[in-house]
This record gives C-alpha cells, structure tokens and sequence, in this order.
C-alpha cells in the first residue's frame, strides 16, 4: 500500500514542508522588524510581498490540481 502512495504522500510532505518554511521566514522576518523598530507601513509591505510569495505557492498547487483533473499533466 505504501508502495501505490508514495507520489501522495511526497506531495503532502513538500506542501507541508513549504507551509512550515513560510512560517519560520514570516516569524524571523517579524523578529528582525521588531528589534529594528520598523515603521508600520513598511512592515504593511514586507507582509504583502511575503503573501504574494505564498500565494503564488497556493496558486501553483491549484492550477496543478485542475490540469491533472484534466488529464494535462
């Protein structure tokens, strides 16, 4: 059983490695703007950019599920 699984199971594994890695970048990134006393706008910007980055993550998965429900891929 594992064995017919495995391509899951390694898509399960790097989506929720990404998810833990976007994690640990937006609490370092959180850290360094607090001690550097960075104003609200511009940690408004660095936030935003650090979604867009994690959105087009999201965004790639979903396209890739709805061409492979397709049968593009």
């Amino acid at each position: 059983m594992l064995s017919e699984n495995i391509e899951l199971i390694e898509s399960i594994g790097l989506n929720l490695f990404f998810l833990v890695i976007f994690f640990f970048i937006g609490m370092s990134i959180h850290d360094v703007m607090n001690k550097n006393n960075v104003p609200k706008k511009g940690k408004l910007v660095v936030y935003f950019v650090l979604f867009l980055g994690c959105a087009g993550f999201i965004a790639k998965g979903v396209i890739q599920v709805i061409w492979e429900s397709n049968g593009i891929g």
